[in-house]
């Protein structure tokens, strides 16, 4: 598509696939933000546009915004689920998760998609297969986001909430919530390796109680 665009200025990134349909070839992240470590997705692509033009300045979190309000707020909102076995926590980590934070007072609410089942969770409150719309009104509204490397570990990461994530295959340094207070979960073995102690540990030192 890029090739075929008939644009007079075609960019991408010289070391990846398909470089030949680019005219304008983007260096490596690092030589652009002169740095020699891993860097972080956020950063991979601001350095095309700051290769393109963009002044070069520290790159900020994302940020999202809500209208109205169509969800009760929950102070602490769990995601389950993950794109793949390797990047989803057991679900008996979450619920004994989900019961600390009830007897501190804090009450749980677990999202998923339409095709997620949410059964195993249905002592808490359990939202499924809501709108993105409201999912974000959710968010805006919660104190406390818990759940896997997946898409509303980052959403929470836009709206500034504190973030307890439990990484499985991805490297959190790619991979982990941007810019906002997190607490980032793994283990030697892989996902099934990570206890419901370190999770809780690292609720504690967000200094949620837990």
């Amino acid at each position: 598509m890029t090739a075929a665009s008939g644009a007079r200025w075609r960019a991408g990134f010289g070391h990846f696939r398909h470089r030949l349909a680019y005219n304008v070839r983007i260096p490596r992240a690092q030589g652009i933000l002169g740095v020699e470590r891993v860097v972080h997705t956020a950063e991979h692509l601001a350095s095309a546009m700051f290769y393109l033009g963009v002044p070069l300045r520290e790159v900020p979190r994302a940020s999202l915004g809500v209208a109205g309000q169509a969800l009760a707020p929950a102070q602490c909102i769990i995601h389950p689920f993950g794109a793949s076995a390797e990047k989803t926590w057991a679900p008996a980590g979450y619920l004994a998760v989900a019961e600390r934070l009830r007897r501190s007072g804090q009450e749980p609410a677990f999202i998923g998609g339409p095709g997620d089942d949410l059964s195993p969770f249905r002592a808490y409150r359990t939202i499924s297969g809501a709108p993105l719309t409201e999912i974000k009104q959710l968010f805006a509204a919660a104190s406390l986001f818990v759940g896997n490397d997946s898409g509303p570990a980052h959403i929470a990461a836009a709206f500034g909430v504190p973030v307890v994530v439990v990484f499985g295959a991805s490297n959190p340094a790619i991979w982990g919530p941007w810019r906002t207070v997190s607490e980032i979960v793994t283990a030697p073995g892989g996902i099934s390796g990570v206890s419901t102690a370190q999770v809780l540990d690292a609720l504690q030192r967000l200094k949620v109680h837990a």
